[in-house]
């Protein structure tokens, strides 16, 4: 079985055909040890997703694996220094879904900002027979800090600018980009910002970075935005601060134990849930596929990887 692919965990059934349409898919998940130990000297591709687990131990468990396909920006799970070590490649899929995040943070923003949805129910519960829905907060002209400018993190900038919003950031280097402010630390961008949108990579280095200390310095007139990984914000801290009012409110895409969603954070009229959608389009999804399909490929015809990631 020389074109065997190891299958770790769910991904979209799409990228399931298009890829066992050329190769051997086998399901991780699926099989149990004696299979698995049948067909682990054979598997030379993981398939893996954002939130996939590839650690350490089942590398060594398959001696003769060369690539790691992760369906996703992100790649938090996949354990690159064993990988690395073993002259295994990683890819992911950047640059195709950098415009849906960007649109669907500027829809949590607006959205969240607005009370798009306690509007919504307002209106669904009849209320708006008796009084007008209550007045909630402008987006265009006021401060916006991202967390992390790479490529997200600019795509909201370029959007930003479009509302007339000064535009600030915080990442571990200034960017060459004169119309947006860099910020050398968190606080300080917290603290000058009226919306801080999270766009900043998953990982050790960026956990719980959004916790008590940053969202008092953004403030009661604040509103948070996460569209990156649950993991960077102290989730009880943002509950607290939700409930005790040191927030405005938050517009969030992902969670720290994912499909879990703090209870205290639903049917709330300034918060604004949705269930890590960020690259969820059909058009965004396919081309994700084709390329996690293109760095299959490439790899079984000794052809450089479309989207390596570094060492």
């Amino acid at each position: 079985m020389p074109n065997a692919i190891l299958r770790v965990n769910k991904v979209p059934d799409a990228l399931a055909d298009l890829v066992s349409s050329h190769y051997d898919l086998y399901e991780y998940l699926e099989m149990g040890a004696e299979e698995f130990n049948a067909i682990a000297n054979d598997i030379q591709v993981i398939l893996a997703s954002g939130e996939s687990t590839v650690d350490a131990v089942l590398i060594n468990q398959l001696p003769n694996l060369r690539l790691i396909a992760v369906f996703g920006v992100g790649y938090d799970g996949v354990d690159t220094h064993a990988a690395f070590q073993q002259q295994i490649q990683v890819t992911n899929t950047p640059n195709v879904l950098t415009d849906d995040v960007a649109d669907l943070g500027m829809a949590l923003m607006l959205a969240a900002s607005r009370q798009i949805f306690g509007a919504q129910r307002f209106i669904e519960n009849g209320e708006w027979h008796g009084k007008p829905y209550k007045l909630t907060a402008k987006v265009s002209g006021r401060r916006l800090g991202i967390v992390g400018f790479g490529r997200v993190g600019h795509a909201v900038a370029k959007r930003a600018k479009g509302f007339d919003m000064p535009v600030g950031y915080y990442d571990k280097h200034p960017a060459d980009d004169p119309e947006c402010t860099f910020f050398p630390s968190i606080m300080e961008l917290a603290d000058n910002s009226d919306f801080l949108m999270i766009c900043a990579s998953g990982g050790p280095d960026s956990l719980k970075l959004i916790n008590h200390e940053v969202l008092a310095a953004l403030g009661k007139n604040g509103i948070l935005i996460n569209i990156a990984r649950g993991s960077i914000i102290d989730e009880p801290a943002l509950v607290a601060a939700i409930e005790n009012g040191t927030i405005a409110g938050a517009g969030l895409d992902v969670f720290a134990s994912e499909p879990d969603v703090p209870q205290a954070l639903l049917k709330r009229d300034n918060v604004v849930l949705t269930p890590h959608i960020g690259s969820a389009t059909q058009h965004t999804r396919r081309a994700m596929a084709e390329l996690v399909l293109g760095n299959i490929t490439a790899f079984y015809a000794g052809e450089p990887l479309l989207t390596p990631i570094g060492k």
